[in-house]
């Protein structure tokens, strides 16, 4: 599975759940993940949609995932740590330190998570061209 097809099928499993939502999309903006096989072996691929039997549907194994971060298994920048660590909090509600995630993130990764909280609530972030 491409790093395209793996957040196309995250996105749609997590569709019309705004934590799933946010967590999806914290770690596909964040572009690393997606392409390591270290993590992907936590994805499993659910099945297709029963709708239209097409879309595929995928879901990440949170707990396994912060397991394998902390035994060293799945090895991660700082900056990688905290975004994993903040996504499976809000996917999965495992407790993270905020004061140690977010002020280690540079403020790209600031942008990220401040739009992982908006999609979080229910709400979208505002661009400036919005009315």
């Amino acid at each position: 599975m491409t790093p395209t097809d793996l957040a196309a099928a995250l996105r749609a499993q997590a569709q019309g759940l705004h934590h799933l939502e946010a967590a999806a999309e914290l770690l596909v903006s964040h572009a690393s993940f997606l392409r390591r096989s270290d993590f992907i072996e936590h994805v499993t691929c659910l099945a297709t949609r029963s709708t239209d039997g097409v879309t595929v549907l995928a879901a990440i194994n949170w707990p396994a995932t912060i397991a394998s971060l902390n035994a060293g298994d799945l090895p991660c920048s700082g900056g990688e740590q905290r975004i994993l660590r903040l996504a499976a909090s809000i996917a999965d509600g495992i407790p993270v330190d905020l004061r140690d995630a977010l002020t280690g993130l540079d403020h790209h990764n600031i942008n990220l998570m401040i739009t992982a909280v908006l999609q979080t609530s229910g709400s979208r972030p505002q661009h400036p061209s919005d009315p």
